[in-house]
């Protein structure tokens, strides 16, 4: 019997309607566990998904759309992400002062594509230089330590940012009015041969059944919890994306480009994907 193809997710509320059905109620982060045989789960943050897939400890990660640049992936799952087109509530910038007098900005490690796009909006869109400061994700600790914080993930959507007298800025929200253009966050990516055409049929049907059942998701992800459900439901349904159309890799590829001009990344190859599909670094 050939070992089940294995997948590193990300361990935030918005990941799960990408497994939805793959993985058992015992998944946690850090552990491998899945309903289907065919399959094996660990859930992670978003670097760490990045690190095991250029360890070659899983076949195909969650990773965050920078890293794909960095050649431990050469292929892209067709049509699945994580992405947004405006809002996105769970990345953000958290300040209590006025963008202007910015000068020192504590950057959440979880994950370098928030890190990447925080560059580039202070660049390109709130005309700041600040030192940015690499920072655990923790915003007491991070405000303790910098004017301004970037969070991401079920930490940044579910704070209380008034209790910490900050205001809350979204990073998908700036990024489109910037553009005009969707953000990708993360997909599915691996090596050319991780996975084949049913591996990935599997995938994208698990995203259309998690998307079908984002409230399901939400109010078990929150059980015991009605505010938090209710806000997690509006997140699944109002802010996250599951697809990955043109639009979305217009934004991808927008993003790639302010990327490799501020010198965040060495340059822009283009996205390639499993099957008959490919995305240069001009389109």
């Amino acid at each position: 019997m050939s070992r089940p193809l294995r997948l590193g997710a990300v361990a935030y509320l918005n990941a799960r309607p990408l497994v939805f059905g793959l993985e058992s109620t015992e998944g946690s982060a850090g552990g491998a566990a899945a309903a289907d045989p065919a399959i094996a789960i660990r859930f992670d943050v978003p670097s760490v998904c990045a690190q095991l897939l250029a360890d070659g400890a899983i076949d195909l990660g969650l990773v965050p759309s920078i890293s794909y640049l960095e050649g431990s992936a050469t292929h892209v799952v067709p049509d699945v992400s994580i992405s947004s087109a405006g809002p996105v509530a769970s990345v953000a910038l958290f300040t209590r002062r006025p963008l202007a007098e910015i000068r020192t900005m504590a950057l959440d490690t979880s994950s370098r594509t928030s890190a990447a796009l925080t560059r580039i909006l202070c660049a390109r869109r709130f005309d700041v230089s600040p030192s940015f400061v690499p920072h655990a994700p923790d915003l007491a600790g991070m405000l303790a330590a910098c004017d301004a914080a970037l969070l991401i993930g079920d930490p940044a959507l579910f704070v209380d940012h008034r209790a910490h007298g900050a205001e809350k800025i979204d990073l998908g929200e700036a990024w489109t009015d910037l553009t005009g253009l969707p953000f990708v966050w993360a997909f599915w990516a691996g090596r050319e041969d991780a996975v084949d055409a049913k591996g990935i049929a599997r995938l994208q049907a698990a995203r259309d059944a998690g998307v079908a059942a984002s409230a399901a998701i939400a109010d078990a992800y929150c059980v015991g919890d009605p505010p938090r459900q209710a806000l997690a439901r509006r997140y699944l349904r109002e802010n996250i994306r599951y697809g990955l159309g043109d639009e979305a890799l217009r934004g991808l590829q927008t993003f790639y480009r302010e990327a490799a001009a501020l010198g965040i990344v060495k340059g822009n190859s283009g996205v390639k994907f499993y099957g008959p599909w490919a995305l240069g670094p001009g389109a």
